[in-house]
């Protein structure tokens, strides 16, 4: 303790820990990293996953990587040309956190290539999937597919010269190219082409399915396009001799800045902004090793990057393709067929308005179904007693059923408002599309507020009964997205539940006009008041817990990244409040340092599914307090965008989601545990395996029966 006249210490007092110690924090940068490497471990196991399962974790991990290039290195690429030296709360300059990055990426690439090259190719030979090269096939088949490729690539080609006569060839963002070196036969002048790998053909040809090729069996072959294109260039330049071809791969910034107070029309200016994504800076060149030097210094020149952004990588580049593969018809390579339980099955002619006025329900993606939710709003979209429906939409996916019933409703003359937020990173041609067709069937559309994306999930029916309005909610922690509400891990609130009711509809009220409602009674919103809430949560447990011993915290989150709540967990953990930290992704905190954060556990699940909702459970003395929503603890989810937490008061719905906690903390299969220096181990501790995502799968097939019983 200080004196509080001259500041000096008292005789014996404890002198608190500075928490603004660099040693304390993780990068965030270097935090995703691990993230990824997580992600690629799924791929590495070779007792985790069916086969193809094992090459989509290598895709995801891939694709991953792509965005992660786009986005974040691009920004601490422009810090590092400014000449910024600023260290952030970790200690780390950007230069020096670019450089850690590529050295972790490196040998990621590696053990990726590694993994595929030698474990998965071998292993799919064996099982009647083979991968070959051109220069494998017998001299007839190469003459066939010489026909299939000059009828079905060629016309897609477009060669591009680089000479005096010719400017250096535009490529666009996440372009596979094929750097060629000609020389004319009747010059003997040497020159310089570029081939782009089409992006709208698929990347792996299955030659099986060609006609002609007189395999003779049932395997199935497989041959990079690449491959293709390069053995066939002299269609491509003829009279000229290639002397060698080299493929190589960019990565452009594609972090789209919007001016929106310059802005006077944000949909136009967002359409600009993704044109532009094209003409990013280079952020990455992946090249193989054998390229030479002479076709390497060309490329970084005239592609206007740093040497430090040529990545060499052996064997084929963008592996986010090999997706594609997913689409063999080898379920023994899959993982097994899960259906989802629907709650609701069973029942004929399901009165959705009738089930949620009957009591709260709470479904728990993808274990339930999304489709009582899609039910609900198309039931709406028809009831001629429903006057309104409000929506706000981030990312919904193509061919989205939740837009059409929206349409559907405004077309019957409901009054339909539908916040759709064009600023959704890497989804705005998608919600540009959506906008308009909204606007197209009469709906009123909003395109959120300036400087702030709004990310909360929220749907407001309004509905005529016999005793009056009645307004049925849901409230989400994942996106109105059909398809991915089958592979993230998400809940799904729907209530009548009238506080929430009024504040759900003044949240709305300044989505779409101007009212500058700041107090709500039930719902936590940001930029208002989230940050601000869990502080005094925190600081509530740590009262608890000097008051009675039972401070404890759980949440559920996709990334920790906030200082200032991290300080605040470090307080509470240095209380004695016992903290459960499940973060799927980045997280600065570092658990069970001695003296500050030996209280604090953190996992980290990755499996099957999507580890995506957020859950916030505070013990209150032992009067529960359990939020739902979707806001992440990072500065951009507490300061500049929308988003919502919502209070789940139903005891039953509220000990199902502590289960459900329990459940995860519990893992040792699929969870990660972080170490004191921010390194993940995984968790194999216990006699027996407890694997939640399937226990969970498990369970949800157990209700399914059970419908079934019931109804026989």
């Amino acid at each position: 303790m200080r004196n509080a006249e001259n500041g000096t210490l008292a005789a014996g007092a404890m002198v608190e820990p500075d928490l603004r110690d660099p040693s304390l924090y993780v990068n965030r940068e270097l935090s995703w990293i691990d993230f990824n490497q997580r992600v690629l471990e799924e791929a590495l196991d070779s007792s985790a996953h069916p086969l193809l399962e094992r090459v989509k974790f290598i895709s995801i991990f891939s694709s991953n990587l792509d965005e992660f290039f786009m986005i974040r290195v691009a920004g601490l690429d422009d810090q590092c040309a400014a000449g910024i030296n600023e260290r952030s709360v970790d200690g780390l300059t950007p230069i020096g956190v670019v450089e850690r990055i590529r050295e972790r990426v490196i040998g990621q690439l590696r053990q990726r290539n590694v993994c595929f090259f030698d474990e998965i190719i071998p292993a799919f030979k064996r099982k009647g999937i083979e991968f070959v090269s051109v220069t494998s096939l017998s001299g007839q088949q190469q003459r066939v597919l010489q026909g299939y490729f000059r009828k079905e690539i060629f016309p897609v080609l477009t060669p591009l010269a680089f000479d005096t006569g010719h400017p250096f060839p535009f490529m666009s963002n996440l372009s596979l190219n094929l750097a060629i070196e000609l020389e004319d036969e009747e010059s003997g002048s040497i020159r310089f082409a570029r081939v782009k790998v089409p992006g709208i053909l698929s990347r792996i040809v299955r030659l099986d399915q060609i006609e002609g090729l007189g395999f003779g069996d049932e395997r199935i072959r497989l041959l990079w396009l690449e491959d293709l294109v390069e053995h066939n260039l002299d269609q491509l330049f003829p009279r000229m001799r290639i002397l060698q071809c080299h493929p190589f791969r960019i990565i452009r910034d594609a972090d789209i800045e919007i001016e929106e107070d310059e802005a006077g029309d944000l949909l136009e200016s967002i359409e600009q902004g993704v044109r532009s994504r094209r003409y990013g800076k280079v952020v990455r060149l992946d090249i193989n090793p054998d390229m030479p030097h002479s076709i390497r210094s060309l490329l970084v020149k005239n592609l206007e990057t740093y040497e430090r952004n040529v990545y060499e990588i052996n064997g084929v580049l963008g592996m986010s393709a090999l997706m594609e593969l997913l689409g063999i018809d080898r379920p023994d390579l899959k993982d097994e067929l899960f259906v989802p339980h629907n709650p609701l099955d069973g029942k004929q002619a399901v009165d959705m308005f009738a089930e949620v006025r009957s009591g709260d329900v709470l479904l728990h993606h993808p274990y339930d179904s999304f489709k009582p939710v899609v039910d609900l709003i198309w039931q709406a979209a028809r009831d001629p007693d429903v006057l309104s429906i409000k929506q706000t939409l981030y990312r919904v996916g193509s061919n989205s059923p939740v837009v059409k019933a929206l349409m559907f409703a405004s077309e019957q003359r409901k009054q339909v408002a539908v916040l759709v937020e064009l600023k959704a990173r890497f989804d705005e041609e998608n919600n540009i599309i959506w906008a308009r067709a909204l606007e197209d069937a009469g709906a009123h559309v909003v395109y959120g507020l300036p400087g702030l994306k709004t990310h909360a999930k929220l749907t407001m029916i309004v509905r005529r009964e016999q005793d009056g309005l009645r307004h049925y909610l849901h409230l989400g922690t994942g996106n109105y997205n059909t398809v991915t509400a089958r592979i993230y891990t998400d809940y799904s609130y729907l209530t009548t539940n009238p506080v929430l009711a009024d504040d759900v509809t003044e949240l709305f009220n300044s989505l779409t006009g101007y009212s500058k409602h700041r107090q709500y009674r039930s719902l936590i919103v940001s930029p208002l008041n989230t940050r601000k809430w869990i502080m005094e949560m925190i600081r509530n447990e740590i009262e608890h817990q000097k008051r009675d011993g039972s401070g404890r915290i759980v949440m559920k989150i996709n990334s920790l990244v906030d200082e200032e709540i991290i300080r605040a967990l470090y307080r509470a953990s240095m209380a004695g409040v016992k903290i459960d930290l499940i973060v799927r992704g980045i997280c600065c905190l570092k658990p069970g340092v001695s003296g500050i954060s030996e209280n604090i556990r953190v996992i980290s699940v990755i499996g099957r599914f999507l580890e995506h909702s957020r859950v916030f459970y505070f013990n209150s003395g032992g009067h529960s307090r359990l939020f739902l929503g979707s806001a992440d603890i990072m500065p951009r989810n507490l300061d500049k965008r929308v988003e919502t937490l919502f209070p789940v008061v139903d005891q039953r719905l509220v000990e199902s989601v502590k289960s459900d906690l329990e459940l995860l903390l519990s893992d040792n299969r699929k969870a990660w545990g972080m170490q004191p220096d921010g390194t993940y181990i995984k968790k194999r501790n216990g006699r027996s395996a407890t694997d939640s995502q399937r226990l969970f799968m498990r369970r949800s097939l157990r209700r399914k029966k059970n419908i079934k019983t019931k109804v026989n």
